[in-house]
């Protein structure tokens, strides 16, 4: 595959979030078999639900705003230009709960959307 540069602008993008939050964006900047980068939106007051997965290992890198992570019960406000590390079987949920957008880097190996399981 020949080397590219990657940016939110070429990447795919899809929107999630639950009912409630449906504003959430991402964009996949790599995706490959065993690895995952996404691009991550999360307008102010949006969260994802509690889940967890089974073999993924993630780490959650602040761009910009301010990430409230809750992992096994733990709250963390990660901050821009920090990360926290979520192993396979922690639950956790990410949050927005400030009034300014998040994003963030979101990197999965392998891969975690087929490695979901609610908690």
């Amino acid at each position: 595959m020949p080397t590219s540069v990657i940016s939110i602008a070429t990447a795919e993008h899809y929107k999630w979030g639950g009912a409630q939050n449906t504003d959430c964006d991402g964009w996949y900047l790599v995706g490959a078999e065993s690895l995952s980068v996404i691009e991550e939106l999360m307008p102010a007051g949006t969260s994802e639900s509690r889940h967890y997965h089974k073999a993924a290992r993630q780490f959650f890198y602040v761009l910009e705003g301010e990430l409230t992570i809750e992992v096994e019960h733990h709250l963390f406000p990660v901050r821009h230009g920090e990360g926290i590390e979520v192993h396979p079987g922690q639950a956790h949920q990410a949050m927005n709960r400030s009034d300014r957008p998040l994003r963030m880097l979101v990197i999965s190996q392998p891969p975690s959307h087929e490695d979901r399981v609610p908690a």
